[in-house]
């Protein structure tokens, strides 16, 4: 009962003789507990009743209490504590070999081991107890958390971050992780041609959304490699680069970073456009942005170099208003709150109840967040200084 039902589960699978047979008779846990439970009180019942005769014939009727004493004794260091605390300890080296026996005892046994399960199953029912069900081994999220945290010693510290970075993706939505309408990198077909390609020649990515004066009219997505040719031969035309455009994709905000991950394997695109609820696009998803979730930042990335968060010489961090709220934990190891908002600043102003101005703090458990810059009504750049919770208490 002690076994690590996983543990078992996978030598059983690479076919290990013992742990088949324990696990065929864990498939009937009532006639397992039947056929022990008989085997150990008989003997049990049986040591005492001998100890008894013993007792009587060598002491009289004070053997009887000194029978008692001794088999009680006995019985629980060598029948119950000592035994059981070293199959709890070591169960693999226990459990396999004595399934063997207990395969060898189940079937002559059966119709005793039958009559007192039938009998317990009985009672179990009249005490409105269902004998029939079966426990779930199945783990909750936050469980496999806890089994990932307990193997850092078996697991390098690449894998288990990547294994935990995994378990929270369901729990991130697309607008958490999107890049901000604002900061759309994309083609407005409106400019100037040079203007235009001119940034398709420095374009940061390799994907860009094509719009007609907003990211609201987006044509399309063009993959900037096919125009190699065309761009270096200054041959490309406006009908050129219209008839290269992919269609755009959309997703809702609140969509999960699985299902959209999912949703990106299935379609086979690498982008989609963040709508609200009316429709109004806020944002762009990419599957490296995802991956990133995952993997950590991927040093390919054209603002790796800079990307939002620098450290100064007293510790303390500058970090720009319109990160993300998780990459920023994530970076820090701190625990900010995602719950309503997703960019820091969304974070200040929810605290602040008000629009940010120049100065304005904000503490919280696991750091005390200053605004430095503001622009357009919101936090340019904050200074963040990070603590651990018992320092915020002192």
């Amino acid at each position: 009962m002690s076994l690590n039902r996983y543990r078992l589960r996978h030598l059983a699978k690479q076919g290990h003789r013992g742990a088949l047979r324990a696990s065929r008779l864990l498939d009937t846990p009532d006639r397992l507990l039947g056929l022990i439970l008989l085997g150990n009180n008989f003997i049990n019942i049986l040591a005492s009743a001998i100890a008894t005769v013993i007792g009587l014939r060598l002491f009289g009727n004070p053997g009887i209490a000194i029978a008692t004493g001794t088999m009680t004794f006995l019985v629980l260091i060598f029948g119950e504590v000592a035994p059981k605390t070293a199959a709890a300890l070591y169960p693999e080296r226990f459990a396999f070999p004595a399934s063997f026996v207990y395969t060898l005892l189940i079937r002559p046994l059966h119709p005793i081991v039958w009559l007192i399960n039938w009998i317990a199953n009985g009672l179990l029912s009249l005490l409105g107890l269902d004998p029939q069900a079966r426990g779930s081994h199945a783990l909750t999220r936050a469980e496999l958390r806890t089994v990932v945290h307990e193997s850092s010693q078996r697991l390098p510290e690449l894998d288990q971050s990547m294994l935990l970075s995994v378990l929270e993706l369901g729990q991130a939505n697309v607008e958490d992780i999107m890049i901000p309408r604002a900061e759309i990198v994309g083609i407005d077909i409106t400019q100037h041609w040079d203007d235009i390609l001119n940034q398709l020649i420095h374009a940061p990515y390799s994907r860009l959304p094509v719009f007609e004066g907003s990211v609201e009219h987006t044509l399309g997505v063009i993959n900037v490699r096919l125009l190699i040719g065309p761009l270096i031969d200054r041959k490309l035309t406006l009908s050129d680069l219209k008839r290269c455009l992919a269609e755009p994709h959309y997703t809702p905000e609140g969509t999960p970073l699985t299902t959209q991950l999912l949703n990106f394997q299935r379609q086979t695109h690498r982008s989609a456009m963040v709508v609200d609820e009316y429709g109004d696009i806020q944002g762009l998803v990419t599957l490296e942005d995802i991956l990133e979730e995952i993997v950590g930042e991927f040093t390919t990335s054209p603002d790796s170099d800079s990307q939002g968060i620098t450290i100064q010489d007293d510790g303390r961090y500058i970090v720009r208003g319109n990160l993300p709220i998780r990459e920023i934990n994530r970076e820090l190891k701190i625990d900010l709150p995602t719950d309503e908002v997703s960019t820091l600043n969304g974070l200040v102003i929810e605290q602040l109840e008000a629009l940010p101005t120049v100065g304005a703090t904000v503490n919280l458990p696991d750091a005390h967040i200053e605004v430095r810059t503001v622009r357009k009504r919101a936090v340019d750049t904050a200074i963040i200084t990070t603590f651990t919770r018992d320092e915020a208490e002192i």
